[in-house]
């Protein structure tokens, strides 16, 4: 059962739409004015937020950007309830990342609609899909139920780059963003010495390419294809699309883009204050989350050593004194991790 918030001053309004909703088989929860409603999203956590604009102490607008400010609040589907229609009022709350837009007196029937094709819409961005070409193809098919400005998803070229094949380099004028659908594939910045430095990488069910679209700048790194791989090109007007017409996607993107930069901070720091040993047991432990469980790591050593930001001759010296200590073991390129907790260990107090 679905559960909504229902944010209203005025006694009698509230009691009625909440009745509405009770007899429509959702679970309301009702709050008196905007500083309780806050209060109760944050502790409820609702499916969807219906919200009175004209309210003293907070009005909805204050209500939706508190809301909005919060990680666990951020993606809650929002409707406003007014009295107003004026075109100024509803551009407004459009522009802070309201869904909806009620205007009293509303039937019933606008009423359940407007909450069902809400709650629907949340559904479809909360659900799992298969992270490759046809989890994309399937969300495409949903997304344009509600008229999502997207293309086709037949018109996305599926492209195959071969192994050290250059898919952009930095400079380039992005166009597209790129989700991985077979293979893995990396992304580097060449130092003013000639040294590669590797930015990430990326493997089946990643997308990469989408910084320098969100930023409206050239790419800053270059991506080539660590093997032979499959690539699905999503162009950039649909990209956009997704993440403006939607605020689930938008917190979705976010999130990814936050995670993206933690990441790198967390790398630079340990480029600038770990050892190798505690740099190598790092890559190697992220390598692993990017693979299957108990599968072994594929990776040249040079490539390896670019993350790491080490000479190749550090590297395997490191690696050897790993196998002797019986964290992993290689066969030819190929790296298998034995002891997960040994190399966090190592991480940790190298």
């Amino acid at each position: 059962m679905s559960k909504i918030l229902l944010i209203e001053d005025n006694n009698e309004m509230r009691e009625n739409t909440s009745e509405i909703l009770v007899l429509a088989k959702y679970k309301v929860i009702t709050a008196e004015n905007g500083r309780v409603g806050v209060d109760k999203a944050k502790k409820e956590k609702p499916d969807l937020i219906i919200c009175d604009i004209m309210m003293p102490d907070l009005d909805g607008y204050e209500v939706l950007e508190m809301l909005s400010m919060q990680p666990e609040t951020a993606g809650i589907p929002f409707i406003f309830l007014s009295a107003k229609a004026e075109k100024t009022d509803m551009r407004k709350g459009m522009n802070l990342g309201a869904d909806d837009y009620l205007t009293k007196p509303f039937d019933e029937t606008e009423l359940i609609d407007a909450v069902e094709m809400r709650l629907k819409k949340s559904s479809l961005f909360k659900k799992n899909y298969s992270h490759d070409i046809q989890g994309l193809t399937q969300f495409i098919a949903e997304a344009k139920q509600f008229s999502l400005p997207i293309s086709n998803v037949s018109d996305y070229a599926l492209s195959a780059f071969s192994k050290k094949e250059v898919i952009y380099n930095e400079g380039d004028a992005p166009s597209t963003v790129y989700l991985v659908n077979k293979g893995r594939v990396k992304t580097w910045k060449m130092s003013g010495d000639g040294k590669e430095f590797i930015t990430g990488i990326y493997t089946a069910g990643e997308y990469f390419g989408y910084v320098a679209i969100l930023e409206g700048a050239d790419y800053t790194d270059s991506a080539t294809a660590l093997e032979d791989s499959e690539v699905a090109l999503v162009p950039r007007h649909d990209f956009l699309s997704l993440i403006y017409s939607n605020s689930e996607i938008s917190a979705r993107f976010i999130k990814m883009l936050a995670n993206d930069i933690r990441e790198k901070e967390e790398r630079l720091l340990g480029l600038a204050f770990n050892s190798v040993r505690a740099r190598v047991a790092d890559a190697l432990m992220s390598l692993q989350k990017k693979n299957e469980l108990n599968t072994s790591i594929r990776i040249p050593r040079d490539d390896l050593a670019s993350i790491i930001g080490t000479s190749t001759e550090s590297l395997i010296r490191t690696l050897s004194d790993f196998k002797q200590e019986k964290l992993i073991e290689t066969d030819g390129r190929e790296i298998k991790v034995l002891n997960l907790k040994g190399l966090e260990q190592v991480r940790k107090f190298s």
